[in-house]
């Protein structure tokens, strides 16, 4: 274990603790309180990157979505976390609340007051394009992205669920415009979901010099160890998304939990732990995201700060579950 470094966010001025704690749970499966003990403890122990949508948790019954950022924003007054800048840093996204669907220019505005208004917040650290929007021109997207740094909303700009292509597209019309280039890109990225790899998003991430924060790190919590037979997804306490999670089951799944078994073993900590620790050094990421619904998985998230694994643990656990061996 070696003390955590800090990284930047692209080229923009933010730095953060490599590990951001999703905040998709935050009003679905943490209720309010325990919301608040993860956000604590997640800062006491040397987290401060918080990462949420407006569209959070719009899917449960009775939702109409901005539940995670309004906790968010009584956690931050209760707390007093804006006191400095250094404090803890915030990413929202754009597109999937109910009221403010797509990434119209006057869809975007609307939205970004109301996440502003939720959070307690006078900007917002890092502000993402949440899914392309076909029906929208990609020009109008950029400039409205543009126009909320100019106007002081929005400190950094982030793609996430975007192509490789329409990335590239994007920072094409950024550059003829004028406008603000993203530093983030946020895609699905795991041990046992590789495709990131592969499909030109890290090849755009290099080229742009992108900050890559994956989404599902913990593959919905296989990668944590928490489902090793498909009985598990029904047994009682089982999350939400235990019924994807054992998907992973088939192809190399079971090689790859014997492989973290194994790594883990070696360095006295969890699966969770060695799960992200691989992915923090993978090529053009900066922290891996990660949802916590109680204060006792908090501690295997940390560690993976602190985490160095070996050249020949990364090697190991990048030969195991490559697609080529889940494929066989």
């Amino acid at each position: 274990m070696t003390a955590p470094t800090r990284t930047r966010i692209g080229a923009s001025e933010l730095e953060i603790a490599p590990l951001a704690l999703g905040g998709n749970v935050f009003g679905w499966t943490a209720d309010r309180d325990e919301s608040f003990a993860v956000l604590d403890g997640f800062v006491a122990g040397g987290g401060d990157f918080i990462d949420t949508a407006d569209g959070y948790s719009h899917w449960v019954p009775g939702h109409g979505g901005g539940e995670s950022e309004a906790i968010i924003g009584e956690w931050l007054r209760a707390r007093g976390s804006r006191g400095s800048r250094a404090d803890v840093t915030i990413a929202t996204k754009v597109s999937t609340h109910p009221d403010h669907l797509g990434l119209a220019a006057d869809t975007v505005r609307a939205a970004v007051d109301e996440s502003l208004e939720r959070l307690g917040l006078d900007e917002i650290d890092l502000y993402y394009a949440h899914f392309d929007d076909a029906d929208t021109p990609l020009e109008e997207t950029v400039a409205v992205f543009s126009e909320l740094v100019d106007a002081g909303k929005i400190r950094a700009i982030g793609v996430s669920n975007y192509t490789a292509e329409r990335v590239e597209e994007w920072f094409r019309i950024a550059r003829a415009g004028g406008h603000h280039l993203p530093v983030a890109l946020q895609p699905h990225y795991s041990l046992v979901e590789r495709g990131f790899e592969t499909n030109g998003l890290r090849a755009v991430a290099e080229r742009e010099e992108l900050a890559v924060f994956p989404y599902y790190s913990l593959a919905r919590g296989f990668l944590a160890g928490k489902y090793r037979d498909a009985a598990d997804a029904s047994a009682a306490g089982a999350s939400p998304r235990a019924p994807e999670a054992v998907k992973y089951l088939a192809g190399s799944g079971r090689a790859v939990l014997a492989e973290l078994d194994r790594v883990a073993e070696a360095h006295g900590v969890e699966l969770a732990t060695v799960s992200l620790a691989w992915l923090r050094r993978q090529p053009t990421v900066a922290a891996p995201i990660a949802s916590a619904r109680t204060v006792g998985q908090l501690p295997a998230l940390l560690a993976a700060l602190a985490l160095d694994l070996a050249p020949e643990e990364l090697v190991a656990l990048s030969a195991v579950s490559a697609p080529a061996a889940a494929a066989g």
